[in-house]
């Protein structure tokens, strides 16, 4: 959410002098102003407008209390904010976010993680390899990660999983280390973050053959179908919600939404990755989440109070109830 250094009056008034219409909403405990807008220019500083024309709304949060965004995926060890990581970082908070975890992916990850985690009160940590790199793993790698788990700040052993798109590494290979890292989790009493891409069958009997429910954890992004969907539910497990929600083609997901209860469900950007509309293949950042909230209040029928406090509520439970 993007912080406004004004009180709301001056803002609705900018707002009115512009002739456009303001609607203000109460999300959890700060508030946020609707405002729908006739031109693509918005010209108070520092707020970004959408160049897109028929782009429909912007949400300002102007009056932070308590609730804040729990940010579950990002990768900001990505070289993508290598320009700016450390002026993006210090403005989450005043931002409206409030947690973020930082999600291993690779090998060299790892060590850009545990940095991550030093510097920012804030972000923690996340220590796994992605099945796309399941090939630089050996049992040296998994005594770095039972190192890496037991640090201070790490919350999740992930991301981990099946990944049958890209083909990189072999069906058993990365079946073999998903299960590996699994039981890791077990051993080290951490909730595991799942990345399956068209593996749905497989995932599924891995977690179940795993007893994953007795672990816990989140399927990071989901994609599959709202009976797939149900089977992690009946586990316990989290739901991951990101900007893919907004897409035109996401009926599946919309679905899922709408089917899921909300006490299971996270908020993710897996940034650098997978803006939201109207950002769509442009850079992604947490400062985006209030788009997905949006899309998951309409779909629920709830307010965006709902949305935010629950899935903080959520994520508290799942990565910091130890902390």
């Amino acid at each position: 959410m993007i912080k406004i250094p004004t009180a709301k009056t001056e803002t609705q008034n900018r707002a009115v002098e512009r002739k456009q219409e303001v609607t203000g909403i109460f999300a959890g405990d700060f508030h946020i102003i609707i405002v729908k807008f006739p031109h693509p220019q918005l010209t108070h500083p520092p707020v970004p407008s959408y160049n897109n024309y028929n782009a429909g709304l912007l949400i300002y949060k102007i009056q932070e209390k308590n609730a804040m965004i729990f940010e579950t995926h990002a990768h900001y060890d990505d070289e993508a904010f290598d320009s700016d990581r450390e002026e993006l970082l210090s403005s989450m908070q005043e931002n409206g976010i409030g947690h973020i975890v930082n999600v291993s992916a690779s090998l060299d990850s790892l060590d850009r993680t545990r940095e991550l985690m030093e510097q920012y009160p804030f972000v923690y940590g996340a220590m796994g390899l992605h099945p796309d790199e399941v090939g630089d793993m050996n049992e040296a790698v998994m005594q770095k990660l039972r190192d890496y788990c037991r640090l201070e700040k790490t919350v999740a052993v992930g991301e981990i999983g099946l990944d049958y798109y890209w083909e990189k590494e072999n069906h058993e290979t990365q079946r073999y280390w998903f299960e590996r890292q699994l039981e890791l989790a077990r051993e080290e009493k951490l909730p595991v973050i799942i990345h399956s891409r068209d593996a749905a069958a497989d995932t599924l009997q891995v977690m179940k053959d795993c007893r994953a429910g007795e672990i816990g954890g989140v399927v990071h992004c989901f994609s599959y179908s709202r009976e797939m969907a149900g089977e992690y539910l009946k586990m316990g497990l989290y739901l991951g919600i990101g900007g893919v929600l907004t897409f035109k083609n996401a009926r599946k997901l919309r679905e899922v939404v709408e089917y899921a209860p909300l006490d299971q469900l996270l908020l993710e950007t897996d940034s650098p990755y997978l803006a939201p509309v109207p950002y769509r293949g442009k850079r992604n950042s947490s400062l985006n989440i209030p788009l997905i909230v949006q899309q998951i209040a309409e779909i629920k029928h709830l307010s965006c109070e709902e949305v935010i406090e629950q899935t903080e509520q959520n994520a508290m439970h799942l990565f910091l109830a130890n902390q």
